[in-house]
């Protein structure tokens, strides 16, 4: 009978190893990579004064983002998410190259900027709030019994 209990103690120890092992592994960050940032050599054949939209697009690829100007410069974004559990997600790194052009759509400038450079900025959407956001649509329904008004029918005058 003392085989069984040394036998159990020695599977719990198991067990109990094994859980602590699988509760660590769920433990490890999950990190998330988003856009694109063209390598630095393929940076470097863009030539400052003599290429233009067209030849950016051909030898560097289509931007993820361009300003809101017509003639304003293409953004390049890249960003790594680092996930850890139930924590809020983080920003472990962000890179921006930035090509400018003039009026006639030739190269201006090419800069690279990352988040050493400055605060993380929220990349979101802008939409105008609805007026209906949180009520449903009985709310709705009988939240204008109350605003009828025999003035505004047509023809009633």
């Amino acid at each position: 009978m003392l085989k069984v209990v040394i036998r159990s103690k020695s599977t719990t120890k198991s067990l109990v190893f094994v859980a602590c092992l699988a509760a660590l592994g769920a433990c490890t960050p999950i990190y998330k990579n988003h856009g694109y940032v063209p390598p630095s050599e393929d940076l470097a054949e863009i030539q400052v004064g003599k290429d233009t939209r067209d030849s950016v697009v051909e030898a560097i690829g289509a931007p993820s983002a361009s300003g809101v100007v017509q003639d304003s410069g293409y953004y390049y974004v890249r960003s790594r998410i680092r996930h850890y559990g139930p924590k809020k997600p983080q920003v472990v790194s962000r890179e921006l190259v930035a090509i400018s052009f003039d009026q006639r759509g030739v190269v201006r400038n090419i800069e690279r900027f990352g988040l050493e450079d400055g605060i993380v900025i929220p990349l979101e959407r802008r939409v105008t709030d609805s007026s209906v956001q949180d009520k449903g649509f009985l709310r709705q329904l009988l939240g204008n019994i109350g605003n009828f008004n025999p003035a505004n029918i047509p023809g009633a005058n």
